[in-house]
């Protein structure tokens, strides 16, 4: 089996690689100085057949030029289009990934080192995060189909467009008659929620329980996330034979999903309405875009078709 080392202890964003590293190759952890200040964060540094690769899994601000001067390719989560630092020549794109509980493996892996590296405080926060979700089991596919529909996300300062998609998704659920929804916005701390206090979720929506009223969803939302980032959730609504509905991306994918198929596009908020009357008056087509959007997991976005992935590009690469 091809032996990969991963040369510093990434954060809980990178999870989903991790483990996928772990299940598709033989991963060993490498105590590398060059490299003890990406400790904790959402990158993944490892070297296979003689090259180094780089995940990046941040939010879509750039690369990291160090690491990318480095690396031999850097492939990142949130490949922004147009934006001049992920237009270099070794940024590659990745599919979506999302959250999931390896702890077993991250003690395994990195054993008394995370004591070693990391302050006390980031490690508790490195466990309470990643026991908060479940663990990844690739799910059978499924057909869940009725009128209830769950939707909660965040409001922030910066990103009104993607605050207005929200709340207009939520009155458009609350606003059908044949539809039952739970869930909202979440309300700010700082008190400031934008005069969307009629769409605040009433009630408090923890990973676990946020995946399991997910899964019942009669549609999911992809809500643009910061910056026009791939959510954690999508991916995870795949796996579970969701009918997903989205705007375009703004990030590049290796391989797009398409309309219709594998997933519903929107264009402007006022399809909400219509969109809905159709899949809840039409089980055949929730169920193709649903089947779908699984087969696209199943093939694509599994921790081990990513590692795979990943692994033959680094090591096609001419760099």
């Amino acid at each position: 089996m091809t032996e990969i080392e991963l040369l510093n202890i990434p954060n809980y964003y990178s999870s989903f690689y991790v483990l996928g590293l772990s299940r598709a190759f033989k991963l060993k952890f490498v105590v590398k100085p060059d490299f003890e200040e990406f400790h904790n964060r959402g990158y993944v540094i490892f070297k296979v057949g003689g090259k180094l690769g780089v995940i990046d899994n941040h939010d879509p601000v750039g690369v990291n030029e160090v690491l990318y001067q480095q690396a031999d390719l850097y492939f990142a989560t949130n490949k922004l289009r147009d934006h001049e630092s992920y237009m270099q020549e070794k940024v590659r794109p990745i599919f979506p990934h999302y959250l999931v509980n390896i702890l077993p493996l991250y003690f395994k892996l990195f054993g008394f080192n995370l004591l070693r590296f990391l302050k006390p405080r980031d490690l508790a926060k490195e466990i309470y995060v990643l026991k908060s979700q479940y663990a990844y089991k690739q799910e059978a596919q499924k057909s869940s189909f009725g009128n209830y529909v769950f939707f909660s996300g965040s409001t922030w300062k910066k990103e009104s467009w993607a605050n207005t998609i929200r709340a207009e998704f939520i009155r458009a659920c609350k606003a059908h008659s044949k539809i039952e929804f739970e869930g909202g916005l979440i309300p700010r701390s700082d008190g400031d929620n934008f005069g969307f206090d009629q769409e605040l979720n009433k009630g408090k929506y923890p990973p676990k329980k946020f995946a399991k009223l997910s899964a019942k969803s009669l549609v999911n939302l992809n809500n643009p996330a910061v910056l026009g980032a791939v959510s954690w959730r999508l991916a995870e609504y795949w796996n579970n034979s969701s009918f997903v509905l989205s705007f375009p991306f703004a990030v590049e994918l290796p391989i797009v999903p398409r309309h219709g198929e594998n997933i519903h596009y929107l264009e402007n908020t006022e399809e909400y309405s219509e969109l809905l009357d159709q899949v809840i008056n039409s089980r055949e087509y929730h169920q193709k875009i649903a089947r779908g959007g699984k087969i696209f997991f199943d093939k694509y976005c599994t921790p081990e078709a990513q590692a795979n992935y990943i692994v033959s590009e680094l090591l096609s690469s001419s760099n």
